[in-house]
C-alpha cells in the first residue's frame, strides 16, 4: 500500500455553483452528425403521416426516429449493436406505457408507472454508457405516451409504427459507414493526442495540468474503449493503436511529449487519408496493441442505486406535485425531475439551473413561432424538424441552449392531434418546469448517496495495488513485454477512474471528509510509475537509473 498515511481533511464546503453554470462551451466535433440524422430519421416517417391524413401518429413514429441519436461516437460495428439495443428499449419502455395508459385512467398510478420507467432508464443507460442523450429521450417517450388516449387494441398498431421508424433510424446512422467506415475510431484517437498535447503544454506542472491530466486520460480510455469494440483488427485500427499508445506515453511524461506533433497526428486523421505510422519499438509493438481494461456491467449497477432511488423518488413526487396543482401534462414535470440526476448533487444543481432557463426561454421561443406553425400542418411538421436539428446543434454548448430548442419542439408536438390555446400550453410548461425542477432537486438532497466515501476508499486500494504490482513487473529482470504493458494499461485505467470517483464524490452532501491528500498522493505516485514504464518499455529515453528507480517507489 502507499506509504501516505491517512491524513483527517475538514469536510469541504458545500456549495451550489452559479457561476460558470450557463457558460457556453466549444460546439461538439460532429455536432452536425446527430443533427443531421435525426431530421432525416423524422422527416420521412412525419410526411407520409402528413400526405396519409395521420398527424396524430406522429407521436409514435417520432419515438422511433428519436433513436437516430444515439451512439454517433461508436465505431460501426459497436453502433450496429448498440442501436439494436437502444430501438428495443426504446419499445419496451414504450410497450410499458401505453399498456398501462390503456388499462387504466388513474393518474396517480401513471404518475408512479413513468417515475419506475424512468429509474430504470436512468440505471440502464448510465450502466451501459449509452449516451448522449442518455435516458431522458426514453424517458420524454414513455412518460407522454402514459397520458396519451390508448386501447389495448391500438397498442400493437402504435408499437409496429414506433419500430418501423427505429429500424429506419437504425439504417440513417449506419448510412456512412461505406464511405467512412473507420470515422468513429479516427475521432476518438484524434481527441486523444489532442487532449495529450493540451497536458504536454503544461508541462505537467503548469496551471491546470491536474484537470488536463484528468481529462487527457479519460479521452484515451475513451479511445480505448472504441478501438477495441470494432470487430476484427485491421490495417487502420493498429496505426490508430499506436497514436494512442502515442497518446498515453505524452500523459505519462509530458515534459518529452511534443505537443506539435501529437497536434499534427491528430489533424491529420481528418478525412479519409492514410493514418500517419507512429513508430514504436519493434520489440514492443504487438505487445502494446489490444490490452483491454474493463469493468463488468454488473460492478457498475450497485454504485448507481442512490441515483435509482433519486430519479424514482424525485420523478414521482415532481408528477404528484403537478397533479395537485391542476396541470393536465404531469409528464412535463416528470420529466424535467429525470433530466436533472447527474454524477452528483453539486452537477444536478447546476443542471436545474439549466434546465430552468433554458425552457422559459424556450416558452418564449415558442411564442414567437406559433403562428408559423398553426399555417398548416406541412409548417407544423417544419417547425419541428427546424427545431430538432437546432437542438442538436446548440446542446453541445451547454444543455439550457439546447433546451430552448427542445421546449418548443415539445410543445409543437402536442398539437399535432390538434391545435391547442397557445397561452395555457406557455403556463403549464413553465410551472410544470418549476415545479419538476425544484422537487427533482429536493429528491436528490433527501435520498443521499454516503457511500461515496466508500468508493473512493475502493479507487485509492485499486490504484494502490495497480502501482505495486506495476512496480513488482520493473523490478524484475525481463517481465515480459505483454505483462509489463498489460500493467501500464491497468494502471492508468485505476488512476483514471481513482480522479473520476473523487471528483464525483466531492460534489455530494452529507458525508464524511474525503482523503483528498491521499487521492493526490496516489495519484502522484502512480504517474511516476507510469512515466518509468513507458521507459523501461522504450517508448523514452533512458533516465539515470537511479532517478527512474526513485519514480516506481511509493
Amino acid at each position: 500500500m502507499s506509504s501516505a498515511s491517512p491524513t483527517p481533511s475538514a469536510p469541504p464546503a458545500r456549495r451550489l455553483p452559479l457561476a460558470g453554470v450557463l457558460r457556453l462551451a466549444e460546439p461538439s466535433e460532429i455536432w452536425f452528425k446527430p443533427a443531421l440524422s435525426v431530421v432525416a430519421a423524422i422527416a420521412p416517417p412525419a410526411f407520409t403521416l402528413l400526405a396519409l391524413g395521420r398527424l396524430d401518429l406522429v407521436m409514435y413514429a417520432m419515438a422511433g426516429s428519436l433513436c437516430a441519436l444515439y451512439a454517433h461516437s461508436r465505431p460501426y460495428a459497436a453502433r450496429a449493436r448498440v442501436l439494436v439495443w437502444v430501438v428495443l428499449g426504446m419499445l419496451g419502455g414504450l410497450g410499458v406505457a401505453l399498456v398501462a395508459a390503456s388499462l387504466t385512467g388513474s393518474a396517480v398510478v401513471l404518475v408512479t408507472v413513468g417515475a419506475l420507467l424512468a429509474a430504470a432508464q436512468k440505471v440502464l443507460c448510465d450502466a451501459t454508457r449509452v449516451g448522449p442523450p442518455g435516458n431522458v429521450v426514453l424517458t420524454f417517450v414513455s412518460s407522454a405516451s402514459l397520458f396519451a388516449p390508448q386501447t389495448l387494441a391500438q397498442v400493437p398498431g402504435h408499437l409496429a409504427l414506433a419500430a418501423a421508424t427505429g429500424a429506419w433510424a437504425w439504417l440513417v446512422c449506419m448510412a456512412p459507414a461505406p464511405v467512412r467506415p473507420h470515422g468513429p475510431e479516427r475521432r476518438a484517437t484524434a481527441a486523444a493526442l489532442k487532449a495529450a498535447a493540451g497536458y504536454a503544454d503544461t508541462g505537467g506542472t503548469g496551471e491546470g495540468h491536474a484537470r488536463a491530466r484528468a481529462a487527457g486520460y479519460a479521452a484515451v480510455q475513451a479511445a480505448w474503449q472504441s478501438l477495441l469494440s470494432t470487430s476484427a483488427p485491421s490495417r487502420t485500427r493498429r496505426a490508430l493503436e499506436r497514436l494512442v499508445v502515442r497518446a498515453e506515453v505524452a500523459l505519462a511524461a509530458p515534459a518529452q511529449a511534443e505537443a506539435g506533433r501529437l497536434r499534427a497526428w491528430a489533424g491529420s486523421l481528418r478525412g479519409t487519408g492514410p493514418v500517419p505510422q507512429a513508430g514504436l519499438p519493434d520489440v514492443a509493438a504487438d505487445a502494446l496493441l489490444g490490452v483491454a481494461a474493463a469493468r463488468p456491467l454488473w460492478s457498475r449497477l450497485g454504485p448507481l442505486t442512490p441515483l435509482a432511488a433519486r430519479t424514482a423518488l424525485g420523478c414521482a413526487l415532481a408528477g404528484y406535485a403537478s397533479l395537485a396543482l391542476g396541470i393536465g401534462r404531469p409528464y412535463w414535470a416528470l420529466v424535467t425531475a429525470a433530466s436533472l440526476y447527474q454524477a452528483n448533487i453539486a452537477l444536478t444543481w447546476s443542471r436545474a439551473v439549466q434546465r430552468v432557463v433554458g425552457n422559459v426561454v424556450g416558452v418564449l421561443v415558442f411564442l414567437a413561432v406559433v403562428p408559423l406553425a398553426h399555417l398548416g400542418p406541412a409548417a407544423l411538421v417544419l417547425c419541428c424538424l427546424a427545431f430538432s436539428f437546432g437542438a442538436e446543434v446548440l446542446i453541445s454548448r451547454n444543455y439550457w441552449l439546447g433546451s430552448v430548442c427542445v421546449t418548443p419542439m415539445a410543445l409543437l408536438i402536442t398539437e399535432f392531434a390538434g391545435y391547442q390555446e397557445a397561452g395555457m400550453l406557455m403556463r403549464e410548461r413553465v410551472v410544470d418546469t418549476v415545479v419538476g425542477a425544484l422537487v427533482g432537486f429536493v429528491a436528490a438532497v433527501a435520498v443521499t448517496n454516503r457511500r461515496a466515501g466508500d468508493r473512493v476508499e475502493r479507487a485509492l486500494a485499486a490504484a494502490d495495488r495497480a502501482r505495486e504490482h506495476t512496480a513488482r513487473l520493473l523490478a524484475e529482470p525481463d517481465p515480459g513485454p505483454t505483462a509489463l504493458e498489460s500493467a501500464r494499461r491497468g494502471l492508468a485505467v485505476a488512476l483514471s477512474e481513482l480522479r473520476a470517483t473523487a471528483d464525483a464524490a466531492a460534489g455530494e452532501w452529507w458525508q464524511r471528509a474525503l482523503p483528498q491528500e491521499r487521492v493526490v498522493l496516489a495519484e502522484q505516485s502512480g504517474h511516476r510509475t507510469l512515466a518509468a514504464t513507458a521507459r523501461r518499455q522504450g517508448l523514452l529515453p533512458e533516465r539515470d537509473p537511479a532517478t527512474e528507480t526513485e519514480d516506481a517507489r511509493p
